[in-house]
């Protein structure tokens, strides 16, 4: 049993690092399978819905931005990553991983080998399948999450830094989605306490 694995997420300056583990099943081949980001979103949903269906096994986890803010993203992407294979039903003998680093499983009980793989999500099916499953749940999440702070757009942009995001950002503030760690949040929320500490220090 071989495991794919991927995240989305880790440029934003708002929202949660995801990641996906899937292990494909070799009767049920899946057609059109490739990187997330070389996906309409349209088409992203409906494999998405497919791999659901089709796969083995599958799971999706995420470390939010308190986690990145204290970890650092790369830690916290290893740590989302490795959430999301602790979740699969199937315990897989070989992990295949997008990228250039494998996590850390020391202390979980699972014993399996693992191979990173720079741009294994567009040659390996299942680092795909996990690309698309992490690319579609963290998208409807910060889809979510417009309903509730409607001012940043998150609905368009999903917390990536869009010239539209900075503007919003520098006109409202950081909200707890933010990531404080990354500029500019950083300079703003910095800017915005100063602010407050010389408005209370003037009463």
């Amino acid at each position: 049993m071989v495991a794919g694995i991927d995240e989305a997420g880790r440029g934003p300056l708002a929202g949660p690092v995801v990641a996906a583990a899937v292990v494909l099943d070799p009767k049920r081949p899946i057609a059109g399978l490739r990187d997330s980001k070389k996906l309409s979103a349209s088409r992203r949903t409906l494999l998405a819905v497919e791999i659901r269906r089709c796969a083995l096994s599958y799971a999706v986890a995420w470390a939010d931005p308190a986690e990145i803010d204290e970890l650092n993203i790369m830690r916290a992407t290893m740590l989302a990553m490795r959430r999301a294979t602790l979740g699969l039903h199937i315990r897989p003998a070989h992990l295949q991983i997008d990228g250039n680093r494998c996590p850390d499983f020391a202390g979980t009980g699972l014993n399996c080998s693992s191979e990173a793989l720079i741009g294994g999500d567009d040659l390996v099916p299942a680092i795909s399948a996990a690309s698309i499953l992490a690319k579609v749940a963290r998208d409807g999440f910060m889809a979510r999450q417009h309903q509730i702070y409607p001012q940043y757009n998150f609905a368009s942009h999903k917390g990536y830094p869009t010239a539209e995001h900075r503007q919003a950002l520098k006109r409202h503030g950081a909200c707890p989605l933010h990531r404080v760690s990354f500029e500019p949040v950083r300079s703003v929320t910095e800017a915005k306490k100063t602010d407050t500490d010389n408005a209370v220090a003037s009463l």
